[in-house]
């Protein structure tokens, strides 16, 4: 099931309008269901944007729970975001609070699996930047940076970092989840990258490659409060919040135990160098 047509596709769903009686109607007959429908929360929607993010985020996911419970499912994995794990692990980060993104994050957790009820366990996984491909469908912000990477503009990385996983880590763990019936939050990560090798080996990806320059956390900072105060002008917030977006930005987000697969073939599968 998906929003938009494409091959593979069995069934097109509008997810935050779809019923309980719709979505039964879909998943009679299967065992497991996995949700991985995101938001982009980067994107300034109108203020206030929590309950916009609850619509997309939390509501259909206790809708297609309450559906499988109905039918007798007795697994399922919920696509999450690696931003719980940091909650989780850095409390004294506020991130809920702070961030309408990752407080939807938890409540679409908490919420899914209250509605899924104890007999229809629920994983959620906690991902981080996925490389790779599948089918044609690459990250949403792959496109701006194979564009950069291609470009003779510098490239430029601040301090800090992100763990990073592929598609096919991300397939295996969901399929894994499935299989054991897991009620567990799971961090997912094959690497941990600061940005400067990200960009680093995006560049080598496309076949250009050359030296990263340091970018100071002041113009990082600067950067983000303009973009902030811009928003505010327009009546607009995203999911992070850009005063507090900084902090993120330049810490390592890093994820342990990682997998130790490396990412070079999905790196090589979302850049693909010139033929």
């Amino acid at each position: 099931m998906a929003r938009s047509a494409r091959p593979g596709i069995d069934h097109l769903l509008d997810v935050e309008t779809a019923s309980v009686d719709e979505l039964r109607r879909l998943l009679a007959g299967h065992d497991g269901v996995v949700f991985a429908a995101r938001t982009d929360e980067q994107r300034p929607l109108p203020k206030p944007v929590r309950p916009l993010l609850r619509q997309a985020m939390v509501e259909p996911v206790v809708r297609l729970f309450t559906a499988a419970r109905r039918e007798g499912l007795r697994r399922g994995v919920i696509m999450g975001s690696y931003y719980t794990y940091h909650d989780r692990l850095h409390p004294h980060w506020r991130l809920a609070d702070r961030h309408a993104y990752v407080r939807c994050r938890l409540e679409q957790a908490r919420e899914g699996r209250a509605a899924a009820g104890p007999d229809l366990p629920v994983a959620v996984l906690e991902l981080p930047f996925v490389f790779g491909r599948v089918g044609d469908r690459l990250p949403n912000w792959s496109g701006p940076l194979d564009r950069w990477a291609r470009s003779r503009s510098p490239l430029v990385a601040p301090v800090g970092g992100t763990a990073a996983a592929s598609v096919r880590s991300v397939a295996d763990t969901a399929v894994d989840a499935l299989e054991r019936a897991s009620a567990e939050d799971i961090p997912v990560a094959d690497e941990n990258l600061t940005w400067r090798d990200m960009i680093t080996r995006i560049a080598e990806a496309v076949g250009r490659r050359r030296p990263v320059r340091r970018l100071p956390a002041s113009v990082v900072r600067s950067s983000l409060r303009v973009g902030g105060l811009l928003q505010a002008i327009g009546s607009k917030e995203t999911g992070v919040d850009p005063t507090y977006f900084a902090d993120l930005l330049l810490a390592e987000l890093f994820i342990e135990p990682t997998t130790g697969r490396s990412l070079d073939s999905a790196l090589r599968e979302t850049f693909a160098a010139p033929a």
